[in-house]
């Protein structure tokens, strides 16, 4: 009792309140490394299977929103529980991956505490799963509206074209929408890069 205490209390500043000992209780339930990491621009969230004598790890990044923390933490749990089952004979999104995600965040929807936008996203992403929640643009769509922005942040969709941003030290300007990405070309070198269209970056204005 006292383990799962410490677990929900550390876990408390960064889930939806009430979702605590849900997520606590998949701790308990199975062997995992679990840290909360610095951002990485890449990915949300991490599963790694163990070396010889070592049990198996989940990163997640420290600055998700509460239900994006929620929704990537149990994703990579759903990775484990896979892992768990078929060891490496799956594909790491395939079908067993995503009937186990959609066990694990069913409970979650029980507990009727997501809002009903976030709910409904996940609903619908149950019905067409995507390789991730990050890939699924509806879901992070929605997701993105509980994120606290900083002055001059804003997604990278909502500036207009040819508008100037910055993005990891680097200043860059918008250009043409290939499926998920926008072509921008950075300011200064010329050189091209596909960046993510809901990036958030900080607009540059004149």
């Amino acid at each position: 009792m006292e383990k799962a205490t410490k677990i929900a209390n550390v876990l408390s500043k960064y889930l939806p309140e009430g979702t605590e000992d849900y997520v606590t209780s998949l701790f308990l339930s199975y062997p995992v490394s679990f840290k909360i990491v610095r951002p990485r621009k890449t990915k949300q969230g991490d599963f790694r299977t163990p070396l010889p004598g070592s049990k198996p790890q989940i990163t997640i990044n420290g600055n998700l929103n509460v239900f994006a923390f929620l929704i990537t933490t149990i994703h990579e749990f759903a990775h484990l529980k896979t892992w768990m089952e078929y060891n490496n004979r799956v594909k790491p999104h395939g079908a067993e991956w995503k009937n186990n995600f959609i066990r694990l965040m069913h409970p979650v929807i029980q507990l009727a505490i997501l809002p009903r936008d976030i709910e409904q996203a996940l609903l619908n992403s149950f019905m067409n799963m995507k390789a991730s929640s990050c890939t699924d643009i509806q879901l992070q769509r929605v997701l993105k509206k509980y994120d606290v922005f900083s002055s001059g942040e804003i997604l990278l969709e909502k500036l207009p074209k040819y508008a100037t941003f910055a993005l990891d030290t680097k200043v860059f300007m918008k250009g043409e929408l290939r499926r998920t990405r926008f072509l921008c070309t950075e300011v200064g070198t010329g050189k091209q890069y596909l960046i993510y269209k809901l990036a958030t970056v900080e607009h540059i204005t004149e």
